[in-house]
């Protein structure tokens, strides 16, 4: 009886043998943290704005000592909204798509910016949310094309 050999072929024929990206590394989940980070951003600005919407005497500070001078309510639903499209973000990252990352890091600036903006009314919670941001903004830009070649 003569052997054949293995069934194996000679040369590797998974997709990464054949993509001309670099192999995806452990920075991989720095992505995946981003886009946690994004679902519990979303949900905490969601939470926000749902108090600036509906109970208007939860903020403490006057007219005197905001940024800017408008209503809790409208601030209430500008963070509903962000918080909304801080989510469809997240979800869109773990795609990793460059349209998704552009939106991510765009969202997490804006979000910035907002309790930027809104850092009277609730000082150290606004200091922890930008803080975040940063952090989903290096992770994005730095590694965010890794997630692309990996099998999640």
């Amino acid at each position: 009886m003569s052997d054949t050999g293995s069934t194996r072929p000679a040369v590797d024929t998974t997709a990464v043998a054949y993509s001309s990206e670099p192999d995806p590394s452990g920075w991989t989940g720095w992505i995946l943290f981003a886009s946690f980070m994004m679902f519990m951003l979303g949900a905490f600005q969601v939470i926000q704005g749902l108090v600036g919407i509906f109970d208007d005497g939860y903020y403490a500070v006057t007219a005197n000592g905001r940024l800017l001078n408008i209503d809790y309510t409208v601030w209430g639903w500008v963070h509903l909204l962000l918080g909304l499209l801080i989510v469809a973000a997240g979800v869109a990252l773990l795609a990793g798509n460059m349209a998704a990352r552009i939106l991510a890091v765009a969202l997490a600036g804006l979000s910035a910016i907002v309790n930027l903006v809104f850092i009277e009314a609730t000082p150290i919670w606004s200091v922890i949310v930008i803080a975040l941001d940063v952090l989903v903004i290096y992770s994005v830009t730095v590694h965010g094309r890794e997630l692309r070649g990996s099998s999640l």
